[in-house]
């Protein structure tokens, strides 16, 4: 067994032994509550007899035991009536209760649903009826149960919770883990082209080629600074999202397809942000990548800045085959692609990015099936 069919085995047989701890409580709790409430039926039918014999008494009668079998009761509540429904006298029952008619036959009919009544048969066709109530202990004792289930699915939620928090903070590691090696993977040869660049100059080779390779040496610079950047709280300052967002734009129309049809609207004043320069373009790179690919590769790409008094908003709209709106919130899970070929990490850095590094905001603005996108990212004003 490997360790994750290991944590999760052990996930679940924490919850089924709880589920089962729980549904065994409650079952010696049912049982307990109808023993009980047995007890009280036959204490209360002695009572009843109790009664009986004090009605029927003589004037030569012993009534002593009765009396006592009758003031025994402290605790079960009791409202005698006659056979027409008239209330005869009450036990055991607040008075506020029984000196206000309308609460009392309130409560009348409540313990009419907690028990049966009792019959006492007076003779000559004569009975009178004994209402009793559950006892404020077996009342207690009747609420257990839904607190214990609180208490149990409140533990379990607890676990649940612990797992799932584990189980993202591994990933967090693995990934800032991964990133920060491939950052290192990456420096190690970027040092020797920057070597080999220097020995070209040398050479005398041709100038533009030396140029071309050193775009390329800065764009692998970039793309180690990023890497290296993830796991770890990168360096926010005070940045024009609209100076920052043409520069990203360019680099990216230029290395695009002439299919392509970008369009960028900004206001013409700076809009000031706390921006990392480098994650932010490697939002916005990898959002018109998302755009692009769901054009396959041909339609309109805009870019588009507003602002608010307290907010930077960058809409990225595209004409592509839209999204589902039940999967608004998925997409931006790890791992989810719709591609052959995808680790579908893509948006799941934006959303890191934007919301983890810049206390932003990112999501889908509007999406229409075979009518394109709308991303939204929201940045606070400084």
């Amino acid at each position: 067994m490997n360790f994750p069919d290991e944590r999760s085995f052990n996930r679940w047989f924490i919850v089924i032994s709880c589920l089962v701890v729980v549904a065994l409580v409650l079952w010696n709790t049912s049982i307990f509550f109808q023993s009980l409430k047995e007890d009280e039926r036959a204490k209360m039918n002695i009572w009843a007899k109790a009664q009986q014999e004090l009605d029927n008494a003589t004037a030569d009668s012993e009534i002593d035991l009765i009396l006592e079998i009758l003031n025994n009761n402290t605790s079960i509540p009791i409202i005698h009536t006659y056979a027409d429904g008239e209330v005869a006298y009450t036990t055991n029952i607040d008075p506020a209760i029984t000196q206000k008619e309308k609460r009392l036959k309130k409560y009348l009919n409540r313990i009419k649903d907690e028990n049966e009544p009792i019959v006492i048969n007076l003779g000559d066709g004569q009975e009178q009826y004994i209402f009793y109530g559950n006892s404020p202990a077996l009342n207690k004792l009747k609420y257990y149960p839904i607190g214990l289930t609180f208490i149990g699915f409140l533990f379990i939620g607890v676990v649940y919770f612990f797992y799932t928090t584990t189980k993202s903070s591994e990933q967090n590691k693995l990934w800032a883990g991964m990133a920060k090696e491939t950052a290192h993977q990456i420096g190690t040869p970027l040092s020797s082209l920057i070597g080999w660049t220097e020995i070209l100059k040398d050479e005398k080779v041709k100038p533009s080629y030396i140029e071309e390779i050193e775009k390329d040496i800065d764009r692998l610079k970039t793309i180690t600074e990023r890497f290296s950047k993830i796991g770890s709280a990168p360096l926010l300052t005070k940045t024009d999202i609209v100076e920052e967002t043409h520069n990203a734009f360019d680099y990216l129309k230029t290395r695009s397809s002439n299919l392509i049809n970008f369009q960028l609207i900004a206001p013409e004043e700076s809009i000031y942000v706390n921006l990392n320069q480098q994650l932010y373009s490697w939002t916005i790179e990898n959002l018109v990548k998302n755009a692009i690919d769901a054009m396959r590769g041909k339609g309109t790409l805009t870019i588009e800045i507003k602002q608010d008094k307290h907010w930077a908003y960058i809409n990225i709209k595209d004409t592509g085959k839209g999204i589902d709106k039940s999967k608004f919130k998925l997409i931006f899970e790890p791992g989810h692609t719709t591609k052959k070929r995808g680790w579908g990490l893509g948006l799941s850095l934006a959303k890191r990015i934007i919301e983890e590094y810049h206390r932003g905001r990112i999501k889908v603005a509007h999406s229409e099936i075979n009518k394109g996108t709308s991303f939204r990212i929201s940045l606070k004003k400084v």
